[in-house]
């Protein structure tokens, strides 16, 4: 997998995470696994965190304070 393959597929699911956890009545524990969902891509296609995951470990990472402002 290409670099910015990697960079793009780690940001897309780190704003797919944020704006599914943001709606989550409860937070997630460390160790839990986190809910399958489906929200749009940059192409339009709806994106899976099961079909991520079923090509190797997923990292999310959040950037929270970059959509914020200051």
């Amino acid at each position: 997998m290409s670099m910015k393959r990697a960079v793009v597929r780690t940001f897309l699911l780190s704003v797919l995470a944020v704006m599914t956890l943001a709606h989550a009545v409860s937070a997630l524990e460390v160790g839990q696994q986190a809910p399958d969902f489906s929200l749009p891509g940059p192409d339009g296609k709806p994106v899976k965190l099961s079909d991520l995951t079923a090509k190797g470990p997923v990292v999310i990472y959040t950037f929270i304070a970059a959509f914020t402002p200051t």
